[in-house]
Parts: C-alpha cells; structure tokens; sequence
C-alpha cells in the first residue's frame, strides 16, 4: 500500500463513509500521477444548482488534503440565484431552512471524484476535478444536483434497468467587440458583452458557412477531444453564428459531467480567443435562432443488455418504450423547472420553429416535443426529448427524465396515438413562462414523492427569486409601450 492510500484511507472523508475503497484506490493512483506530471494547479470544482461550476483552485501539492479532509466552501454559492445573489435568508433563526446548517453562511464540504480529473488542454499547467458536495457533518446535501441524479440512477438499476444517453446541444459563439469592462458595467448581473457574429446565418448545414466557423469548431473539438468528451458530430446550425456538437451515447451522470465540462470549455477557449460563448437560449442580438438540447434516451436490460425500446417485428411499442413515453408526457410541465430553468428558455415554445409547444409525441417529427426514433431490428432504437434548452442542469434534468420515465413503467402507463400535425390539435400546452412551470413543479405530489420537500422547496424558492427579479425589470417594451403614449 502507498504512502498516498495510507494518507487518504486514514482522512476525514473516509472516516466519515465519503469514499470507498475503489475511490480510495483511484485517488492514490492520481495522486501519484499529479506528483509526477508538471502540473501547478488542480481546479477543485462543483456543479451548483444552476449547473455552473464552481470551487477554489488548489497547488497541486495540495490536492491530497482534498481527499483527505475535503475542501470547504461558503454555503452561500448553494443559496444563490443566476445574478449570484444570496436569495435564503441565511441570518434569520433558522438559516434559510435544512435544520439551520448554513446560517450565517457556514461552510460545505467538496468530495472529489477521481474519475473526473482532465488536465486542460488550454492551460495545461492546470487541471479539473469535479466533487461531490456534502454538509460538514457527512450528511448529504438534498439537492445537490450530482446526488439527485445518483439517486435516480438508482432507483433504475433497482428496477433492473439503465438509461443511455445522447447529447446534441446548440450554443452560439460570437465576436466581442465591447467586453463592458467598465466600473458601471460591474452590476449584479454583470453587463454583457457587446458582440457580432462570427458567420451569417440561415444557411443551415451550408459547406461554406462550416468553412468560415472552422477555425473555432475546430478549436472546440480538439479541446473537447484531449479531455476525453466523446464528440461525435461538429454542425453549422440554422442561425448567425450557432454551432451545434453532438456526443456519443453515455451513462447519464458521466454526460452530466461531460456538459458541464462542455460548456464551460466552450467558454473558457472562446474566451481566449476574444470570442463570447454562450449557452443562453434566444439571446436577444438581431435575427438570432434560439438555441435547443435534445436528449437521445434508451433502456437497457442490465442483466440480458437488450434495448428495452426497440419494437418488436409489427412496430409497435415495447411496454417498456410506452410507458417511459407516457410517464415524460404526464409530468412534462413540472419538469419544465429541470429541462427550462430560465425565463428566457419560454420563448422558445413557439409553433413552426422546429422547437415544440405542445405535451405530445411523434414517431419522426421534429415539431413535436418526443420524438421516437425506434425500429424493429434497430439496436440504437430510442426516443429524443427536444424539450430542454442548453441552459439546463443536467444532473436535474437527468434525473427528472429517469424519475418520470420509471412512474410511467411502474403504472403501466400507455401514451396517447402518435401526432403528425404537432402544432395542431388539443394536446396540453407546455408551459408559457417561468412562473408556470415553478407553479406545476410546486404543486407536483409526484416530485414531492420523488424528491422530498427539501429539495422542491429548495428549488421552487430559488426560481422564484429569478422570477420575481425579472418581474419588477423595466423591459424595453414597457419603455416603447408606455413611455411616449402617457
């Protein structure tokens, strides 16, 4: 045994039960690498509730107290809305709520993975590593966003089943002709940047209009390639400057892990070359194309390895494949909260747009929010969720998808018929706003169930602040609308 197995059995994390002894065994191995490599620093980072990463960047000397004794963080980053305001009450009696744990803005504890190392091919003196967060004490964190989604994961395979998984996730990448670096521009949010487009748009999948963004995709695709993110496709999408990458089939939580290292290396490399990335859904710049993520999902036999959707020789549906359809239909509108977290994500609901608005399914239309790609014979046989936009958490989103898809299997649930005209008809609409789907999500005794109250009220109190913020912002059309006219 290494001195470095001794030095993280003998830690606080394992103490506490934090870390097996396969992750022991893992974390040694890394140490031992770190020590030998020429690195200087380790990132040591969490995906928050929005999704985002964050943490504190250590020597890499140091990076064996994170598997001893963990790292602390202010527990004021998992009380934080997207403008990073403190949105919990964190200096009343009770701290914001969870037995008092964070008041006065104590401090969390981060539980490194060692499967999610990357050294980064962009500042290769430097490295990532993704962590577990839990409170002080050991205990874990209700909705902590990794453990919600290990949880699910869970509660599949208890059932005999695993989900794959396939990304295909649109983003923007533009010019920056103004950063907005100035005293004034240091809001809560900060100014965004002004921008122009890298390429014109609207020539979707246009050999040329690849060729002017090549320089960036391909860039992005070296970059995403050396950390070890299975691309699989680099596409022009319809709109002014709009990329879209998608990714090889993958476990739910390691392509969690891969879209937040996603999208924060498209970002980090745009960035660098004086570029703005960005995941926003329609951004408000002139004649831009919203942006969407569609989730490729299939089941699988853990014991036999057999796609539980693929169609028998008539093509009808597997139990199985209708009642995980059936299930993401009946609790579509509360998950919006997961698959649309922001209140920009609503306008993209519109009819005819390749996006859907409508709670229905299809077999092959791209208008309708599920769309069954499933054949007899076809081992790939699988759905795609066109739901989501790329702003969305992928642990919770993930974990909504397993959650609802397994109530649906569970009750022997059957979708309705198949549309052909989806923006026809008088299936339910997706929610029309933010506050709709807090309101569903809230009210769901489904995820209440599912996720217990801690973790709903958490949520719904987080997004409401994001909403409430928004509703009392003075838009430019209450200017044009109102100003001049009264």
């Amino acid at each position: 045994m290494s001195d470095f197995n001794l030095k993280v059995a003998g830690g606080a994390l394992a103490r506490m039960g934090l870390l097996d002894a396969d992750t022991i065994e893992r974390a040694a191995e890394l140490l031992a690498r770190v020590v030998a490599s020429d690195l200087e620093t380790v990132r040591v980072l969490f995906a928050d509730q929005h999704g985002i990463l964050r943490g504190k960047t250590v020597v890499a000397d140091a990076l064996v107290s994170a598997f001893t004794s963990g790292i602390a963080l202010t527990s004021t980053l998992l009380l934080k809305d997207t403008a990073h305001r403190t949105v919990f009450p964190i200096w009343d009696a009770d701290g914001g709520g969870f037995g008092g744990v964070m008041r006065g803005g104590g401090d969390f504890l981060m539980v490194p993975d060692p499967a999610t190392f990357r050294v980064l091919p962009w500042s290769p003196h430097s490295a990532w590593i993704l962590c577990d967060p839990v409170f002080r004490s050991g205990d874990p964190i209700p909705f902590s966003p990794r453990g919600v989604l290990k949880a699910a994961m869970a509660r599949l395979s208890d059932q005999g089943m695993d989900l794959v998984t396939g990304l295909e996730v649109e983003f923007h990448v533009f010019e920056v002709v103004d950063p907005r670096r100035e005293h004034v521009d240091a809001t809560f949010p900060a100014a965004p940047p002004l921008t122009r487009n890298l390429a014109p748009g609207y020539q979707y999948l246009t050999e040329i209009r690849y060729a002017m963004m090549e320089p960036v995709i391909d860039d992005l695709r070296r970059n995403c390639q050396q950390i070890g993110l299975p691309v699989r496709s680099t596409e022009v999408e319809m709109g002014p400057s709009q990329i879209e990458f998608t990714f090889d089939p993958d476990t739910p939580l390691a392509h969690a892990d891969n879209m937040v290292m996603f999208r924060t290396l498209v970002k980090e490399v745009c960035a660098r070359r004086g570029l703005h990335a960005t995941f926003m859904c329609r951004p408000k710049v002139e004649n831009a194309a919203a942006s969407g993520w569609h989730l490729h999902q299939s089941l699988i036999d853990t014991k036999t390895g057999r796609n539980l959707m693929m169609p028998a020789g008539d093509g009808a549906l597997t139990a199985e494949a209708g009642g995980w359809i059936a299930g993401l239909l009946e609790h579509a509108a509360p998950s919006c909260v997961f698959t649309t977290p922001t209140v920009n994500g609503y306008k993209r609901y519109r009819p005819q747009q390749l996006a859907p608005d409508r709670i229905q399914w299809a077999r092959d239309n791209r208008g309708a929010m599920i769309r069954s790609l499933m054949a007899p014979g076809d081992p790939a046989s699988r759905i795609e969720n066109r739901v989501a936009e790329p702003t969305a958490n992928p642990y919770y989103f993930f974990a909504a998808q397993i959650l609802a898809g397994l109530d649906g299997i569970a009750r022997g649930l059957a979708p309705p018929p198949p549309v052909e005209t989806p923006y026809e008809g008088a299936a339910p609409a997706l929610p029309k706003s933010l506050i709709e789907a807090i309101e569903a999500f809230e009210a769901s005794v489904f995820f209440r169930k599912a996720l217990g109250d801690d973790c709903v009220d958490y949520l719904t109190h987080l997004k409401r602040a994001e909403w409430e913020r928004y509703l009392m912002t003075v838009s430019e059309w209450e200017q044009t609308e109102y100003f001049g006219i009264f």
